[in-house]
């Protein structure tokens, strides 16, 4: 019976991982160069600025606007999104928290 719940658990997490993968590929030219901004004081303490980037959308490339959030947990890094030119054009890496 464990043996059977804990095979039922690693697949729902591993269905669940998936589910958050993404990858976007664009074709086209490399994405246009990021939006300079000027960035104020952040509306709350503990507040970290998470910059703008392009995402794809519809073969297209499409400006996320940046913005004020707060971290998952005291002591984290918002990691940005970037593009990488692989064989069959740029692909998309989405941002993270380290």
């Amino acid at each position: 019976m464990r043996t059977a719940v804990g095979l039922l658990i690693l697949v729902w997490l591993t269905t669940q991982a998936l589910a958050y993968a993404e990858v976007i590929v664009i074709k086209s030219a490399p994405p246009p160069p990021v939006s300079v901004v000027v960035v104020g004081r952040a509306p709350y303490p503990g507040y970290v600025w998470r910059p703008g980037y392009y995402r794809g959308l519809n073969g297209r490339y499409v400006w996320v606007a940046g913005a004020w959030v707060r971290p998952p947990r005291y002591g984290m890094v918002w990691v940005p999104p970037l593009w990488r030119k692989g064989p069959n054009g740029f692909i998309f890496v989405a941002g993270r928290w380290r």
